[in-house]
């Protein structure tokens, strides 16, 4: 009987991805092949394979050097899942790959593995002769089957992305960074685990629409490989590299939010060196001394994953394990290819691979489908059956005669009309208020809130229009007035007086003694001209809201303004191109100088025909940079002179302050009186206070702005420097008959050498391919994807050389 479906919930930012529970998850061992490279000089007496062609026997004899007594092992046998001997490319993938790659679109990670000696054929293997569509190895086949697969089934959006990570000296690479579009990164890429896996910070995944463009992103990847000579491999892989293929499933049929992913990890390892038989030395043998320390530490996770009682498996101690943690033991189809030598000189080295092969096959694997939900499928979903239970509600409220109820939420009109119910009752002139459904009591509650929220700011506006008061939340004035000694421990002011006595309270600006005509006159002397200043000068504290918001108001729309100025700018400052020119015919006619002008005297020519278009944003974007400057300055100068308005006011306060204690302070039970031009003072210097923070925040957007025009006037420079030394070289560099070349047939922009018409420059390229055509078209039309990757890699590569050898030529 099946288990019932057991899950394991994790949500993510995006999507809720279903993991399967370990009752769900079938166990399987990890299958192991061994492939033999083909030699002259195979040990028949020594290496032997059984019948089932799944085993292999080594034999060696005694050494007789050792004397009678001779305990030397010389006999061992190695169960495997299959022996490929004298194997075509074909008969390695389906025996090998085919079934991974097939459960990865149904929802399965799997990994394919190349383990063994250098030399041994691995990379041949895993990637095979890509000047022989035949000989192609299991890489560019798996791509083939996956992207024949997509168009097997139709009822299915699927997208493919790959990446491609190379590990060297323990140090992590992108191979796909040198593509335009990527750029080398900033920042080391790093290994991150989650709750999903493992992945690599840093890495370039690439979506791939058609079997073309993944092809050419392998060819990428391949050509920037690291690779040396020694005497075993003349070209030796020295480094460890993973392609990875991502395949992510949406059914077109079904309404299911859930779809499936998997991925496929395919590794070429570097092979293991012996470094007396390899001759290994100098930089070559500290690369030699990485990788052998990198298989050591896979051995050894090996060895721990075999070992039912271990607890702890050393995944961390090398980049190659940490990465592979996923594969290695995890949730994944996991297929070993151990590649060994027939020859005799080697078979040390041949027991060593079929050993790790061996402990490879007691490692178990939990493959599970790794099933995730849409979020915006499922909250669609929802909404739908959502709907449907409203409609079925309804429907059962008219069978059972009930009155009509609606579930949707309230709008403005029913709102306002409990506000209007609610106030009603507070009066005492509606009785109560009838329940229709539960969102109505929530609202009833809602709006009692509301209403009273509204009395307590109408008894404060009372207050504040006969009393001064001070808000227990305006901090800034609090501690003001806490440090003139204005107020007790609970934060109370004294109250307004009587003319015999003191009472509790805030007392009026009017209420004290002898001084009202003076206090009244300084506080109309102050008002008047501060409402002449402008909003910059405190007035009143509705007025100085009043004028502070409209202030930011202003100067959050020029920003704005400015923003999408400069936006415009950086997006034409990209996307401008050189003008273009006439004709090559007419190019053509033009009388090229003997000797090329000096680069300055060039260079003004240049932005007077040419280069206008580029000179003239640089200078427009060089003026905004220069008037953000202009006015970085003058609120600098804004700002000193705030700063000394709030030292004299503080001078001012504290002399109040000195006068009070002479003459004598106001005080009942511990409570302190201050006058009106001292509050003044203090309100004074609160706004001040806030002037300074506003201004400030200003000359902090305005050195942001700075830098953003800075960093457009160097895009600037170093465009408009760039295509000079382009049109320089073309122009006066480039021999007259390249030029010819690379313009015939073709209308380009001057100043630019197209990518797709340097092929002109070598025409065995289209030699060769004309002859690929010719001969392995017909025979394998399946190939026509491979052979343009090819083609098109080749071309780059050519260009790259072409291009390489004219700066060295311009040197010289």
């Amino acid at each position: 009987m099946t288990p019932p479906c057991c899950y394991l919930m994790v949500t993510t930012e995006n999507c809720i991805v279903l993991f399967p529970s370990a009752r769900m998850a079938s166990k399987k061992k990890v299958h192991a092949f061994v492939r033999v490279k083909p030699t002259d000089d195979f040990a028949h007496e020594m290496i032997k394979y059984g019948n089932d062609n799944k085993s292999i026997d080594i034999h060696l004899k005694k050494d007789t050097r050792r004397g009678v007594v001779n305990n030397q092992q010389t006999d061992w046998s190695f169960k495997l899942d299959g022996v490929l001997h004298d194997a075509s490319q074909d008969l390695v993938y389906e025996t090998v790959a085919k079934d991974v790659v097939s459960q990865a679109l149904d929802g399965y990670n799997g990994t394919i593995m190349c383990y063994g000696q250098t030399g041994a054929g691995k990379t041949y293997t895993m990637t095979g002769a890509s000047e022989n569509y035949k000989h192609r190895g299991i890489l560019p086949r798996a791509l083939q089957q996956v992207f024949r697969m997509i168009k097997e089934r139709p009822t299915h959006a699927i997208t493919v992305r790959v990446s491609y990570l190379e590990i060297y000296n323990e140090s992590l690479f992108d191979l796909l960074s040198t593509l335009p579009y990527v750029g080398p990164s900033v920042t080391p890429m790093t290994i991150v685990e989650n709750p999903q896996g493992i992945f690599i910070k840093g890495l370039s995944v690439h979506l791939t629409s058609q079997e073309e463009d993944a092809f050419s992103l392998l060819f990428e990847g391949e050509t920037n490989r690291i690779i040396a000579s020694h005497t075993l491999n003349k070209n030796s892989s020295r480094s460890h590299c993973i392609f990875t293929i991502y395949v992510e499933a949406h059914s077109r049929t079904l309404s299911d939010e859930k779809y499936i992913t998997s991925k496929i990890n395919l590794v070429d390892l570097a092979g293991s060196e012996r470094l007396g038989k390899s001759g290994s030395e100098g930089h070559v043998l500290k690369e030699a001394t990485y990788i052998n320390k990198s298989l050591s530490f896979l051995e050894q996770a090996i060895i721990a994953l075999g070992d039912q009682k271990r607890d702890h498996i050393p995944f961390r101690q090398c980049k190659l394990t940490h990465a592979l943690k996923d594969s290695l033991g995890g949730n994944c189809n996991m297929v070993l290819i151990t590649n060994i030598y027939g020859e005799a000189a080697q078979l040390e080295e041949t027991l060593s691979s079929l050993r790790f092969a061996s402990r490879m096959k007691l490692v178990t694997t939990e493959p599970a489908i790794n099933e995730k939900y849409d979020a915006e499928r499922m909250v669609k979903n929802l909404e739908k059956e959502l709907s449907l239970l409203k409609q079925e509600l309804a429907l059962h409220n008219s069978l059972a005669n009930r009155p009509l109820v609606t579930y949707d939420p309230m709008d403005e009109i029913q709102i306002a009309e409990i506000n209007s119910q609610v106030r009603r009752y507070l009066e005492g002139t509606l009785d109560e208020i009838d329940i229709i459904n539960l969102r109505q009591i929530q609202e009833v509650f809602n709006q009692f809130r509301v209403v009273l929220s509204q009395q307590e700011q109408e008894v404060e506006s009372a207050l504040r229009r006969k009393y001064t008061l001070i808000d227990k939340n305006d901090f800034a004035t609090i501690s003001a007035v806490h440090k003139a000694g204005l107020v007790d421990v609970d934060g109370h002011l004294v109250g307004e007086s009587d003319g015999h006595g003191f009472g509790l309270g805030v007392i009026p600006f009017s209420a004290k003694p002898g001084k009202k005509s003076k206090a009244k006159k300084t506080f109309k002397e102050l008002s008047v001209p501060l409402r002449k200043e402008g909003a910059s000068s405190p007035v009143s504290g509705k007025d100085l809201d009043m004028i502070s918001t409209s202030k930011t108001l202003l100067v959050l729309s020029v920003k704005d303004g400015d923003v999408k100025d400069m936006l415009s700018r950086e997006r034409e400052t990209s996307s401008i191109e050189p003008p273009t020119s006439s004709s090559p015919k007419e190019e053509s006619r033009l009388a090229r100088p003997g000797t090329p002008p000096s680069r300055p005297v060039a260079f003004e020519d240049f932005k007077n025909d040419r280069g206008s278009e580029i000179n003239r944003i640089f200078k427009e974007n060089k003026s905004i940079l220069n008037e953000r400057r202009r006015r970085a300055s003058e609120t600098i100068q804004h700002i000193n002179t705030i700063k000394r308005e709030i030292d004299v006011t503080k001078e001012a306060l504290n002399f109040q302050k000195s006068l009070r204690e002479k003459q004598g302070q106001y005080e009942n039970k511990g409570l302190m009186i201050i006058d009106e031009e001292e509050f003044l003072l203090i309100l004074k210097l609160k706004d001040l206070k806030k002037q300074y923070r506003s201004q400030y925040q200003d000359l902090r957007d305005l050195r942001a702005e700075i830098q953003y025009c800075q960093r457009l006037v160097d895009q600037c420079r170093q465009r408009l420097l760039m295509e000079f030394d382009i049109w320089y070289n073309e122009s006066f560099v480039i021999p007259e008959d390249m030029q010819v070349a690379l313009r015939l047939g073709s209308s380009i922009r001057p100043g630019m050498v197209p990518v797709n018409r340097i092929v002109s420059l070598g025409e065995d390229d289209q030699d060769r391919f004309s002859q690929i055509q010719q001969t392995v078209l017909p025979e394998a039309p399946e190939s026509i994807s491979f052979v343009n990757a090819k083609v098109k890699t080749a071309q780059k590569q050519n260009y790259l050389k072409t291009m390489m050898g004219l700066q060295q030529a311009h040197r010289k």
